[in-house]
């Protein structure tokens, strides 16, 4: 692979180009995460996107809105990148990834992107990989990145960590003014957009808004953004009526966020926590891979399983096991750094 031309095609905004460069940042294979690595230093981080974050429960019409909202971006001559992370199965490992069927006018665009890519066995609503995606569409070009996670719970708030406004979509009569003061993906969201408040649906998704909306009083604000964040409104993906209120709010904080510094920060803690996050991820590939540690981890699991062992002994054990080869690994090199120049 020519990891160069790759990166020059990318930088150029060629789509083919940020395809495959994003189907190699998604291997797993270790040749290709080392060819990924050369690619993402080639690029470096001097183009800045708008990565807004947009999860929901699933039949809320996340893809519906997506491609109303995106036509309008593009309408306005802006280049608008999708990563839409698709649910994988737990029995088979597969995934649809139907999401450009669902988008199918604002695939045709020529200044939009649509990648679906698997979430595979990752948590929180999106794919092992998406803050990669996300830098290689901010360094084809593109203005905008929208994030959309696969339809979510509560708990699952990972995409809150990788955005600069993380929108959340909601459908009229959902639930009632408890769900709002619940911690988890509610106190997460910047901006809370109740969704087809159009016909028969619009008194309720009124009423679903008002709901919302005095919910959000209750929460604590968060201080470095403006009063009346976060916020509650209507939207409708079919009529268009509300998604150029939803646009104006979130430049309005994302301006707000870029002027006073928050923004700088925001990126600068996800960037810190995406280190740990691969630092903890290659530790546990480590472990996996290490011969010798897979054969304790199954003998200690099979002791587990038949019931000559508690759980959590077992673990303890591994743990101190991983502990003892790493003290004599880091021994090891201390003895070499102080041994003389002339030992063989």
């Amino acid at each position: 692979m020519d990891v160069a031309a790759l990166a020059r095609g990318v930088a150029a905004g060629d789509r083919r180009a940020l395809a495959r460069a994003i189907t190699l940042v998604e291997s797993a294979r270790a040749d290709h995460r080392l060819a990924a690595q050369d690619l993402l230093d080639r690029l470096g981080r001097r183009r800045r996107a708008l990565r807004i974050g947009l999860s929901g429960t699933p039949g809320v019409g996340k893809s519906t809105f997506i491609e109303a909202f995106g036509l309008m971006l593009v309408g306005q001559g802006l280049r608008v990148a999708v990563l839409a992370v698709d649910p994988s199965s737990a029995r088979t490992g597969g995934s649809i990834l139907g999401d450009k069927t669902r988008m199918e006018r604002l695939s045709r665009a020529p200044k939009a992107f649509i990648r679906p890519s698997p979430s595979g066995s990752e948590l929180g609503g999106v794919a092992r990989r998406t803050r990669e995606a996300v830098a290689l569409c901010e360094a084809a070009g593109f203005d905008i990145v929208l994030i959309e996670t696969v339809g979510v719970g509560q708990s699952e708030t990972l995409v809150a960590g990788m955005s600069d406004v993380f929108v959340l979509l909601l459908a009229p009569a959902g639930g009632d003014e408890l769900q709002g003061v619940k911690r988890g993906i509610m106190e997460m969201a910047d901006l809370i957009l109740v969704n087809k408040a159009d016909g028969d649906l619009r008194d309720a998704a009124l009423r679903t808004c008002a709901d919302y909306a005095g919910a959000l009083r209750l929460l604590r604000r968060r201080p470095q953004d403006p009063d009346d964040f976060p916020k509650a409104m209507t939207v409708s993906a079919s009529s268009g009526d509300g998604l150029p209120d939803a646009w104006a709010a979130i430049r309005e904080l994302a301006e707000w966020r870029r002027k006073t510094g928050v923004l700088d920060a925001m990126r600068a803690d996800q960037s810190r926590r995406w280190f740990e996050e691969e630092v903890r991820a290659g530790l546990l590939r480590r472990l996996t891979g290490d011969d010798t540690l897979r054969r304790a981890m199954d003998s200690l699991g099979a002791r587990v399983a038949a019931g000559d062992l508690a759980p959590s002994a077992a673990a303890a054990r591994m743990l101190a096991r991983i502990e003892e080869g790493v003290r004599g690994r880091a021994e090891e090199q201390d003895e070499s750094l102080d041994a003389p120049e002339d030992c063989p």
